[in-house]
């Protein structure tokens, strides 16, 4: 008798660190509950199935009779738990010693809360790269499932896939399963039967062969028009069923069966990539737009079958050139995990109070590490705001935890402290300095502008500066042809074209510059605020993303950074001072602006750009108010204020009130700063952040000079006795 085809379906659920409780309950709703509804009625049939940690947190808090379920499934046999890290990095983008941490984590939780004996891991986002395999095996795993993509850059075709490989590194052996791209496009999108006829052709060409289906659980019934395809029209019980009356010849398996079963196809080593989309995703826009022209023009020719498996796009690690502010947000969460490893080495592990305290950083630090918000394609990822605060929410707390280990910090009640230090820790091989004390933590790029690119505050675990610049997207071409397509049923999430507001052609705008804070602008002295709102204004000199000479100096409770940058405004060479000074006891940034050299001919108009984020437009509880307390709108407002001495920001949610104070009055420009992105849902407008834009024209003394100084101070009192505790209380360890 020939052997049977296997049939691996391996789903995977995941929702980010950070998303709304409302999207993790519907998701629940929608894709998770129903699926196991349906699938228990099917007692043939066995899947494999991975839950991130981040996910499974909040099923075991919120729905533990989910969990009790899974747990008596895998009691049975019915479901193999797959493992994978705990809180869904990218893995290549977290040291080692995190890797095999997260892996071995979310291993033992599993094994203790669902009695599953996990041999396997899903790869997030199936980002490889071959030096992940010696992690991976010291993580305790024996297998990880791909795409044939990867396979395909291997140099095997797609007859060699009806199988499972092995891979080695260092010595180390793992079993590789290459997911099968036709059959995440045929599932759930077309009838069963197509899914039936396609294995059945390969089972005819070789028997006993493996095929897997790996892919996100979300497709059904969370994905735009899939619940109902998929549970109301019944399309899920249309494929269990297909799936037994052919048992027969198809068996539905799971990887650990199939591992025993049946020996490997051979060995193979895998070049780093990802999913197909994805390595799209990670080029440079206009390079996207260049490979999907070529694509159709050789698609016409009849040429690309014979061109595709030799074609790949970029490199996930990429994204963070592609997007400045995840490498910022990398090189933040680098930094967290090099002082955690540090303080363990120092202090010491243990079930005394400070290393507890290390291991709750540690799980702070993991939740971190959650990829969603450090990539950008056909999901929300980095444009999405809560996402990224989430990101910082974590690595700020792991890092007040890690002062309170230390006995400093805003938690011990130790507010004495303050202190100005300076490496490369942005990790683009130019230094950076860092003011913090108990309240605030600041970190400023001489070499980049002398521009502040996070501001942390601490009693809130939030980052001020976790900004998004607006620039161009691929599919920004889309948005300017503005037609709604592909919103029928349940088309594929890669083919839908959904507009979820009007006129959103009309709302894209670039930026020339990142959108951090002291972001130096020159403009003329008529410029039009439409402009700078828009990003088109004239920059009249070479500060913005200019180099700065910077000094570092320490008194008594008291630090200062001071950059200077001899630069040009109008052809006219003029010296720029600018001084952050940040005390101890304090949450108030002093910064001084110190012009030389400055001509009395002509005019000089010059407009240090902030950026606040994590403050959404469009609530009555969030709004500006004047000196005298007079509320001016709210966040979102465009307000174009003349000779003031002052501009308060406040977000009664967050507990947290911004006031700017000027000695020298000025004028003040406030404005939104808005993206036109692509989400699971359609193209959608952004709120990124609130820019404030003090500007003074310039008059000099005598002696050609000019100096005005402003506060930034930040209060969290609203905050702080709202919650009665630390604003960075967590949870017990995983």
């Amino acid at each position: 008798m020939n052997q049977p085809l296997r049939l691996v379906l391996v789903l995977h659920n995941h929702q980010p660190v950070g998303n709304f409780d409302g999207v993790f309950e519907q998701a629940y709703r929608d894709s998770y509950l129903p699926f196991l509804d349906v699938f228990e009625r099917y007692e043939g049939l066995r899947i494999a199935l991975h839950t991130s940690g981040s996910l499974m947190e909040w099923l075991d808090e919120h729905h533990g009779e989910y969990v009790d379920r899974l747990s008596g499934l895998v009691a049975t046999g019915r479901i193999e738990i797959v493992g994978g890290p705990l809180m869904e990095p990218i893995l290549p983008m977290i040291p080692p010693r995190d890797r095999v941490g997260q892996i071995v984590a979310y291993r033992q939780w599993l094994e203790n809360r669902l009695g599953a004996n996990v041999r396997g891991m899903w790869m997030p986002e199936r980002v490889w790269e071959q030096s992940l395999t010696t992690d991976i095996v010291k993580g305790g795993m024996e297998y990880t499932v791909l795409d044939d993509f990867h396979f395909k850059n291997a140099g095997l075709a797609d007859e060699q896939l009806d199988g499972y490989y092995v891979t080695e590194d260092d010595c180390h052996l793992l079993r590789v399963f290459p997911g099968s791209e036709k059959l995440r496009y045929l599932l759930p999108f077309q009838e069963p039967q197509e899914t039936i006829d396609y294995l059945r052709s390969v089972a005819e060409r070789r028997p006993g062969a493996i095929m897997v289906f790996g892919d996100d659980g979300e497709k059904f019934g969370t994905w735009p028009g899939t619940k109902q395809h998929v549970y109301e029209n019944g399309w899920l019980g249309r494929f269990f069923e297909a799936l037994q009356e052919n048992s027969d010849w198809l068996k539905v398996t799971t990887p650990a069966e199939a591992l025993e079963s049946v020996p490997p196809l051979g060995k193979v080593y895998i070049p780093e990539g990802s999913y197909r989309e994805m390595t799209e995703w990670s080029l440079p826009a206009a390079q996207i737009n260049q490979y999907e022209d070529a694509q159709h023009d050789l698609q016409d020719a009849g040429k690309w079958d014979a061109i595709q498996p030799f074609v790949r796009g970029g490199y996930w690690r990429n994204f963070k050139v592609k997007y400045p502010e995840t490498n910022a947000m990398y090189a933040r969460m680098q930094m967290v995990s090099r002082r955690l490893h540090q303080v363990a080495a120092n202090q010491g592990e243990g079930d005394n109070a400070e290393g507890q305290l290390i291991e709750q950083a540690r799980l702070e630090l993991y939740r971190g590490q959650c990829n969603c918000s450090y990539w950008h394609g056909a999901f929300g990822g980095t444009y999405l705001p809560h996402l990224r605060n989430a990101v910082f929410e974590k690595l700020i707390a792991a890092d007040n935890l890690l002062d309170e280990a230390e006995g400093r910090g805003w938690r011990s009640g130790d507010d004495s402290w303050v202190e100005v230090t300076t490496e490369d820790y942005n990790l683009d091989g130019r230094p950076e300095v860092r003011l913090a004390n108990s309240r605030l933590m600041a970190l400023v790029a001489p070499a980049d502008g002398g521009q502040i690119y996070e501001l942390d505050v601490n009693s809130i675990c939030h980052n001020l500066g976790a900004t998004l610049t607006r620039r161009p997207e691929a599919y920004h071409r889309k948005v300017l042809q503005g037609a709604n397509q592909g919103d029928d049923g349940a088309a594929s999430i890669h083919d839908r074209i959904v507009f979820k507001q009007e006129g959103l052609e009309e709302r894209l705008g670039y930026d020339s510059f990142r959108r951090n804070s002291l972001v130096d602008h020159f403009y003329a002295d008529d410029v039009n605020f439409d402009d700078v709102v828009s990003g088109t204004a004239e920059e009249m000199g070479n500060f913005v993303h200019g180099t700065y000479e910077s000094k570092l100096r320490r008194g008594e409770g008291r630090v200062q950074l001071q950059m200077t940058r001899e630069g040009s405004v109008a052809g006219r060479q003029v010296k720029l001072t600018k001084g952050i000074t940040l005390n101890a006891k304090g949450s108030t940034l002093e910064i001084a602006y110190l012009l030389e050299n400055v001509p009395s001919d002509i005019g000089l108009h010059l407009a240090p750009e902030f950026n606040f984020a994590g403050l959404p437009s469009g609530a009555d509880d969030r709004y500006f108010t004047d000196t005298d307390g007079n509320q001016l709108g709210q966040l979102g407002t465009q307000l174009n204020l003349q000779g003031t001495s002052g501009l308060a920001l406040t977000d009664h949610w967050l507990g947290i009130r911004i006031g700017l104070t000027f000695e020298r009055p000025t004028n003040v420009w406030t404005y939104p700063v808005e993206t036109v992105s692509q989400s699971e849902g359609g193209f959608e407008l952004v709120h990124q952040s609130v820019a404030v834009v003090p500007h003074w024209v310039v008059i000099p003394d005598a002696d050609g000079r000019w100096s005005a100084t402003l506060r930034v101070e930040v209060d969290t009192t609203e905050a702080e006795a709202r919650l009665g505790e630390p604003a960075a209380e967590v949870t017990a360890a995983t």
